[in-house]
């Protein structure tokens, strides 16, 4: 179990479409109602979830919850590995209005553990690659290791939280 740290402003645009929307708008026009936050949380956890799945990571009982009140995620499941663990977490996190993400997943393979990085105005994975490693060549490391969410090493966000596995 982990807790991450997203910036709430980066991130892919989930809620401001579709019944995610649909269920914000009915939240603020009646914030009290109990009923509307259940159905705004769990459109919010639908659309995080449908975004996990357009990324193809493969996990077994995958369940997503948002709390709105904290911006809070928490994922549960099972991964075949620790990349797909982080990754699944990243996907959570780097949606607009997220801020934090339980991490509840277990994986089937264990190994260790990646770090974290939060890109900052001005990184490319060279530069990045150069604070973590030691060498800016190893920016294709950083780049596999998030992808499918990255789809080119050019394009990267300040804000974005990605990981950075360790060299074998």
């Amino acid at each position: 179990m982990s807790l991450l740290s997203f910036v709430k402003e980066a991130g892919e645009k989930l809620f401001g479409r579709g019944q995610a929307q649909a269920a914000m708008a009915d939240v603020k026009a009646d914030p009290a109602d109990p009923a509307k936050i259940k159905a705004a949380n769990d459109a919010a956890a639908a659309a995080i979830v449908g975004y996990i799945k357009t990324q193809n990571l493969t996990t077994t009982g995958l369940t997503v919850t948002f709390d709105g009140a904290t911006a809070t995620a928490t994922v549960y499941g099972v991964a075949a590995d620790q990349a797909t663990k982080e990754k699944v977490a990243l996907c959570c996190g780097n949606v607009a209005g997220v801020v934090a993400v339980n991490n509840m997943m277990t994986v089937d393979q264990s190994a260790p553990e990646a770090k974290y990085y939060t890109v900052v105005s001005g990184d490319n994975l060279s530069k990045i690659s150069k604070a973590q490693y030691g060498d800016p060549n190893k920016y294709m490391v950083i780049f596999e290791a998030n992808k499918p969410m990255l789809t080119h090493p050019d394009k990267i966000y300040p804000g974005q939280v990605l990981r950075i596995p360790p060299l074998s």
